[in-house]
C-alpha cells in the first residue's frame, strides 16, 4: 500500500550498482530469482528501483548476516 504523505525516490541502475555493489547481471539475475526487488517501468527501456525498496533489502542483508553470526556488527567473534 502506498502510503500518500510518503516522498518516494526512484533510483536507476548505476544508482542502485553503487548501493548494494552488484553487478548490473547480478541485479537482474536475483530480480529474476525472486531475491531482489523489482524494478518500476518508467518507459519503453528506461526502469528504476524505489529507493525505500534497495533500503530494506540492505537492511535484511545485513540483519541476515548478523542473525547468523549472533554477535556484533563489525566485531570478530
Amino acid at each position: 500500500m502506498i502510503d500518500r504523505d510518503q516522498t518516494y525516490t526512484l533510483l536507476r541502475l548505476p544508482q542502485v550498482k553503487k548501493c548494494t555493489g552488484l553487478s548490473r547481471s547480478e541485479i537482474y539475475r536475483r530480480v529474476s530469482a525472486g531475491t531482489f526487488p523489482k524494478p518500476v517501468k518508467l518507459g519503453e527501456r528506461a526502469n528504476a528501483w524505489p529507493s525505500h525498496e534497495i533500503t530494506a533489502w540492505i537492511e535484511s542483508r545485513i540483519a541476515e548476516r548478523d542473525g547468523a553470526r549472533g554477535g556484533l556488527p563489525g566485531v570478530a567473534q
